[in-house]
């Protein structure tokens, strides 16, 4: 970041602060930062007006935002969802930057400055998987390009927020799962590298998918097929093979591997419904389907096809209530988050 890169963001933290608010750790941070995007991407249009939140206070001391009421700030106030998730976003990044002066800079710099969401998205991921070779300038190109040009994949982003804000307790805001959350970013990545995979551009999807592998330990192939409202959460060593498919508003834990049995090719791996939650630790091999509202114990090891709104767990898993007649549970697990209700059908022995 040189002078002139500065000089422009001094103004805009001002007319964001006001002069008397611009807290003096700020400028200098900017001097010391290192975002070689950010005077790349000083073209982007001047930012849009936001609203700050209000907040509750949790029982361990921490600040959670709480959800907008609807008389205020409902979606219907707003042109659609998206723009409403994106003004909730700079709207936390704003109180953020007001409290911890001493994460103004990257805030303004991966939020602030941005007039959309799918800027800022692009920005932060192309600081992220950037390398020696593979510079942050053009994966800024390459995510913005895919972004703005197919709309499915910003929709899709905005459910996977709204999923984390919805599904995860740890997570206190919008703005939190863009920064921080790896499992909503390589999700994120993996969609461009699929878009690419499609366009026939496989070397530079393998590339990408390398990165994501790299960077997040998330290893998903730029093949495999995802829906949207997906939650990885934590996503540390989830693996998801070539011709997997995962629906809908799907929850997924960490070190969960949908692979394949190693004994053929072609199509190979699991098709995973709308709405199943897969536990932590959970391997599903080969091309078995995992019904719609499924959920697969943690630990489980699953080699056959589930049924629609049932439990399977146990290495080798097996159905609670038994294959003749599993017991079916009502509620949609990948957005109840429900782990452990079947363990008094599943077993007298509770230690």
């Amino acid at each position: 970041m040189n002078a002139s890169d500065i000089n422009m963001a001094v103004p805009s933290l001002q007319a964001l602060y006001g002069p008397h608010k611009l807290h003096s750790a700020i400028i200098p941070s900017l001097y010391n930062s290192h975002y070689s995007l950010l005077s790349y991407a000083a073209r982007l249009p001047a930012r849009t007006c936001y609203r700050t939140p209000p907040t509750i206070t949790m029982p361990a001391g921490e600040i959670r935002y709480s959800l907008p009421t609807a008389s205020t700030d409902s979606p219907s106030s707003f042109e659609d969802d998206d723009s409403w998730v994106w003004t909730q976003i700079k709207a936390e990044a704003r109180r953020d930057a007001e409290s911890e002066p001493a994460l103004a800079s990257y805030l303004y710099s991966t939020i602030l400055s941005h007039s959309s969401l799918e800027r800022s998205l692009s920005f932060h991921l192309g600081n992220k998987l950037c390398s020696s070779t593979l510079l942050s300038t053009l994966l800024y190109d390459l995510f913005l390009n895919a972004f703005t040009s197919d709309l499915s994949l910003r929709s899709a982003a905005v459910a996977d927020l709204r999923a984390a804000r919805e599904r995860d307790p740890a997570c206190v805001s919008y703005s939190h799962c863009l920064l921080n959350y790896k499992g909503f970013l390589a999700c994120q990545a993996h969609r461009v590298a699929h878009r690419l995979w499609q366009e026939s551009r496989r070397p530079l999807a393998l590339a990408l998918h390398s990165r994501i592998a790299d960077v997040f330990a998330v290893d998903i192939h730029p093949a495999a097929k995802i829906g949207k409202g997906i939650l990885f959460d934590h996503a540390t060593g989830v693996v998801v093979g070539e011709t997997a498919v995962i629906g809908n508003n799907v929850s997924i834990l960490h070190h969960v591997t949908l692979g394949g049995t190693g004994k053929v090719g072609g199509d190979r791996h699991p098709k995973i419904g709308d709405g199943v939650l897969i536990g932590a630790g959970a391997t599903i091999l080969g091309n078995v389907r995992i019904g719609e509202g499924a959920k697969i114990g943690a630990g489980s090891v699953v080699l056959i096809d589930v049924p629609p709104r049932t439990t399977a767990v146990g290495n080798p898993a097996r159905l609670v209530g038994g294959k003749e007649k599993p017991a079916k549970h009502e509620d949609v697990p990948g957005e109840s988050m429900d782990h452990t209700s079947f363990i008094s059908e599943w077993s007298d022995y509770i230690i």
